[in-house]
């Protein structure tokens, strides 16, 4: 658990947390395991109520966050005080989803008798998995992090939670932490429900994952960690899943008529996008697919325009930054790669870069779409628009792929929509990929290697999914069955009956 397991909230100018201890790794994973019935065994309104309560202790912190996230990340405050707010919506919207009851997935067949063979009576709904691990990530010190979307949705799910703080922002998250451990107490949950633990190099998180009471893993981060894990994960006696969100480059195709439209006004936004938040979101539009023409040259000509008047940006920290520009230099020194736009960097603070090069070269030299974690984008220059079905084909699964299209040219382009949506868990139409939305709709995953499991998503009410499995009663007495299986209905839950939905009952 964490060194600091205050109860009261945090100091900013708190030390820096010692090294979890194997010991300390087993105590949390023990304290979890010994919580989660309890946990799974209260009603869902409790469960909802601690949510909301932590989402009103972490707003109790916001000071602490607006002077600690800043120091510790370089986000500005203003970042700060807005992902606070997203966390705490997301968390109210979970305890939304598990008051409502339509997480559980009720499922009833009624025996038929009159069938040959005869039909049983059937009914299935999802439990919870069990103890899930948490890895904080480094972009997003509270939304992908220790009060994030994955420990919001696997305590709705019912499942105790094991957090790996991030060690880029160990204050941060010993705020967050501490509002998290507040709110258990206040809630009268038990004590395992959820724990911290620290560690700045690999093997507490591999610990964490070994761990034989840990029945699940989330992670947001590089595709290096996520596959360390997911292979250690496999690797156990018995494997459990590992839900890793391991970054993508979100491609761009700007159709024809889109780029003749506006080329200008395209390229600021465009480079808006890109260089967001010093371009460190998983959703940067890293790659450009456009036709070759004048309608380009202007679209680079204002790109090269805005990039010079674009600031440049801390990083969030030494170490991302030597892999920025270790990626930067990989792409610029690519066979037929040219610079398209740069700003001006100082010191340690980048500004965005853009470069161009043709697609039978970048087609040639798969390294040119490896994601770049930062401000640095890649035109690729296609000779007829036609072609873009192939070249969408040719890339990796990704998180996000954006098409810029006028009104009539979707249509002569669908195979390039239908390219699109067999590697993209989300498919944008003349907007940008940086922002998610927190919301019932929204999918952030992908095929592989945007993430390990691309049925999935990290982020909107569909994350509960990943932490749940079915379970299904044959012929099960009535008065044994849970509550959400009984015949009279006693939560009120909508469930699919012999094939059709039934009406909630009514209180």
């Amino acid at each position: 658990m964490s060194s600091q397991a205050s109860t009261s909230p945090s100091s900013p100018t708190s030390p820096a947390p010692a090294e979890a201890s194997a010991a300390d790794i087993d105590r949390a994973c023990r304290a979890a395991a010994a919580a989660a019935a309890a946990f799974r065994a209260r009603p869902a309104q409790a469960r909802a109520e601690l949510l909301e309560r932590i989402a009103t202790e972490l707003e109790a912190e916001i000071e602490g966050f607006a002077q600690t996230i800043p120091r510790e990340t370089s986000l500005p405050e203003a970042r700060a005080r807005g992902e606070l707010a997203r966390t705490t919506g997301q968390l109210r919207l979970f305890a939304a989803v598990v008051r409502a009851g339509d997480y559980l997935g009720v499922r009833i067949d009624h025996a038929d008798a009159r069938r040959s063979p005869p039909r049983p009576d059937l009914r299935q709904y999802r439990v919870p998995l069990g103890p899930v691990a948490v890895f904080g990530a480094s972009n997003f010190p509270l939304a992908f992090s220790v009060a994030g979307g994955d420990t919001a949705s696997a305590l709705a799910a019912g499942c105790p939670v094991v957090v790996k703080a991030h060690p880029g922002h160990p204050l941060t998250s010993d705020l967050a932490a501490g509002a998290v451990r507040r709110a258990v107490q206040a809630c009268g949950m038990p004590e395992g429900v959820f724990s911290m633990v620290h560690g700045a190099g690999h093997d507490v998180g591999r610990m964490l994952v070994e761990h034989p009471l840990i029945a699940a893993v989330a992670f947001t981060g590089s595709f290096a960690g996520g596959t360390a894990l997911a292979r250690a994960a496999q690797a156990r006696a018995e494997p459990i899943p590992v839900y890793a969100e391991m970054g993508s480059v979100n491609p761009m195709f700007v159709l024809p008529g889109a780029l003749a439209r506006d080329p200008a006004a395209l390229a600021r936004a465009y480079l808006g996008s890109l260089s967001l938040g010093a371009g460190q979101f998983c959703t940067n539009p890293g790659l450009v697919f456009a036709q070759r023409g004048e309608a380009l040259e202007s679209f680079c000509t204002a790109l090269a325009e805005a990039a010079r008047q674009q600031p440049a940006q801390a990083m969030l920290g030494a170490g991302i930054l030597a892999g920025y520009r270790a990626g930067t230099r990989r792409v610029s020194e690519g066979r037929g790669v040219h610079l398209a736009a740069a700003g001006e960097n100082a010191g340690d603070r980048v500004a965005p870069q853009v470069f161009r090069v043709g697609a039978e070269d970048f087609l040639a030299q798969p390294k040119l779409a490896e994601e770049v974690f930062g401000p640095t984008g890649l035109i690729v220059e296609v000779d007829d628009a036609a072609g873009m079905p192939e070249l969408a084909r040719a890339l990796a699964g990704q998180l996000t792929a954006t098409v810029h299209a006028e009104a009539g040219e979707l249509e002569q382009h669908a195979a390039l929509v239908a390219a699109l949506e067999g590697r993209v868990g989300r498919l944008l139409f003349n907007a940008f990929p940086t922002g998610v939305e927190v919301c019932h709709a929204m999918v952030h995953g992908g095929p592989w290697p945007a993430t390990t499991a691309p049925n999935s998503t990290s982020v909107g009410t569909l994350a509960i999914e990943r932490f749940l499995r079915p379970v299904c009663y044959q012929d099960c007495p009535d008065a044994l069955l849970p509550e959400a299986l009984r015949e009279a209905n006693p939560l009120g839950l909508r469930r699919l009956v012999d094939g059709r939905w039934d009406a909630p009952a009514t209180h």
